[in-house]
C-alpha cells in the first residue's frame, strides 16, 4: 500500500505548508478548507491569540505549546489564500517582518549604539512607525489603528496617539474625576429611558475607564481576563459546596449565594 508523500515531508514548517496546500486543494482537498476566505478565517484567528494569552495567564506551558501551534495555523493558512491569489506567500510574509525587525532595530543589526534606554527605544519604534504610516498616507494622528481590534485595546492605542501630541491629563487624580463625572452622565441617561444616549453613556465611561487603566500602567483586557477567571473560580468553589449538599445554585437565596462568595474569596487568601 502507497504511503501518503505527507509523510516523507520534513516535519516541522515544510510539513505544515505542503498540509495547508493540500487541505485548500480545489480537487482532493477538504471541501470546508477550500471554501474558507481571508474574512472567514479572520474570527479564528482572533480567537486563537486570545487563546494563547489565556494559557500563558494559567502560566500553562504545554498548552501554550498548542496554543502558539494553532496561531502559526491561522499565518499558514492566510498565507495560503494569499499565495493562491497571487498576493503572497509565507516565504513573503516572513521576509518583509525579517526586513522590517532589522530595520527598526539599527541598535543591534546597524551601526547605532545599543546603550539605550528601553524607554528611548521604545521612542525609536514609535517614530519609525510613524515615518511608515506617513509613507503609506496616514497623515493624521489616529490614521491605522485598527479597527478590528479589542474595543479596550484600540481605546488605549488612541489615547496614547492623542497623548504623544499633548492630548492628554497629566494627574491621575483628574482621570479619576472623569470616571466620576461619566458614571453620572450614564445614571442620568439610564433616567431617560433612551437606549441610544445609554450605549453612548455607556461607552464614554468604557473609554475614560481604559485611559484611567492607562494612566495606572494597567493592561484593561489582561485586567479584566484576570477578574473573569477569578469570578470562574469563585463561582465554581460555590457550585461544588452546595453540590456536596446536594443542592444547586437557583435554589438558593442571593443572600445565601453572597455568602459562599465570601466563603470561596475568603478561601483564597
Amino acid at each position: 500500500m502507497a504511503t501518503d508523500p505527507i509523510y516523507d515531508t520534513p516535519d516541522g514548517l515544510p510539513r505544515l505548508l505542503e498540509i495547508m496546500r493540500r487541505l485548500r486543494d480545489p480537487e482532493t482537498g477538504c471541501p470546508w478548507d477550500v471554501e474558507q476566505t481571508f474574512e472567514t478565517i479572520a474570527p479564528y484567528t482572533i480567537e486563537e491569540a486570545y487563546e494563547v494569552a489565556d494559557a500563558i495567564q494559567r502560566d500553562d506551558m504545554d498548552d501554550m505549546e498548542a496554543e502558539l501551534g494553532d496561531l502559526l495555523l491561522q499565518t499558514v493558512y492566510q498565507t495560503q489564500i494569499g499565495a493562491e491569489k497571487g498576493l503572497f506567500d509565507f516565504h513573503s510574509v516572513a521576509a518583509r517582518i525579517g526586513a522590517k525587525m532589522i530595520d527598526r532595530h539599527p541598535h543591534v543589526f546597524g551601526t547605532e549604539s545599543n546603550a539605550k534606554s528601553a524607554e528611548q527605544q521604545t521612542r525609536d519604534w514609535e517614530a519609525q512607525k510613524a515615518a511608515e504610516r506617513a509613507r503609506r498616507g496616514e497623515t493624521r494622528v489616529l490614521d491605522g489603528v485598527a479597527m478590528g481590534l479589542p474595543g479596550m485595546t484600540r481605546a488605549v492605542k488612541l489615547q496614547k496617539r492623542m497623548a504623544r501630541v499633548g492630548f492628554d491629563w497629566t494627574d491621575v487624580a483628574d482621570v479619576l474625576a472623569k470616571v466620576v463625572e461619566e458614571a453620572g452622565e450614564l445614571a442620568e441617561a439610564k433616567a431617560t429611558g433612551d437606549p441610544d444616549k445609554l450605549e453612548d453613556e455607556f461607552g464614554d465611561l468604557m473609554f475614560v475607564m481604559a485611559n484611567l487603566a492607562r494612566h495606572l500602567g494597567v493592561d484593561p483586557e489582561t485586567a479584566l481576563r484576570r477578574t473573569n477567571a477569578k469570578v470562574t473560580r469563585r463561582f465554581n468553589a460555590i457550585e461544588d459546596a452546595l453540590a456536596a449538599r446536594g443542592e444547586r445554585p437557583e435554589d438558593k437565596t442571593l443572600a445565601e449565594l453572597d455568602a459562599l462568595w465570601d466563603a470561596a474569596k475568603a478561601d483564597e487568601r
